[in-house]
């Protein structure tokens, strides 16, 4: 009898552990629009564990979305949005810019993700 509860048992805790962190994990979809020269929105809040994904387009040049922090980098150009995702899985604020160099107004293009410790 022991032998055949123990399979059970083990099987509810899986299902129990795979809930709880589907639970704490969300995702986020974001569209980002890059025009001359800014993103909108500008800041980006999320949690810490969140999936974010976000959609970059770009409305007249093309535009990349950086965050040296995560290791991104994408380009996209209009009418050919990009769309990707990450996991934001360390709190703090980090800087996200348009790394390209095709009109000086690119170097100011920046904006701000926000990822807030978990709770």
């Amino acid at each position: 009898m022991a032998r055949r509860i123990l399979p059970v048992l083990l099987l509810i805790c899986a299902v129990a552990s795979l809930t709880a962190a589907s639970a704490q994990t969300s995702k986020r979809e974001i569209t980002l629009d890059a025009k001359k020269f800014a993103f909108t929105p500008a800041a980006i809040e999320v949690f810490e564990g969140d999936v974010v994904q976000i959609t970059l387009v770009p409305a007249d040049i093309p535009h990349s979305f950086t965050i040296d922090a995560y290791k991104i980098a994408k380009r996209a150009e209009p009418g050919k949005p990009v769309t990707f995702e990450f996991l934001c899985d360390k709190p703090g604020t980090f800087r996200f810019y348009c790394n390209l160099t095709i009109d000086d107004g690119c170097k100011r293009m920046a904006g701000e993700l926000v990822v807030r410790a978990k709770k």
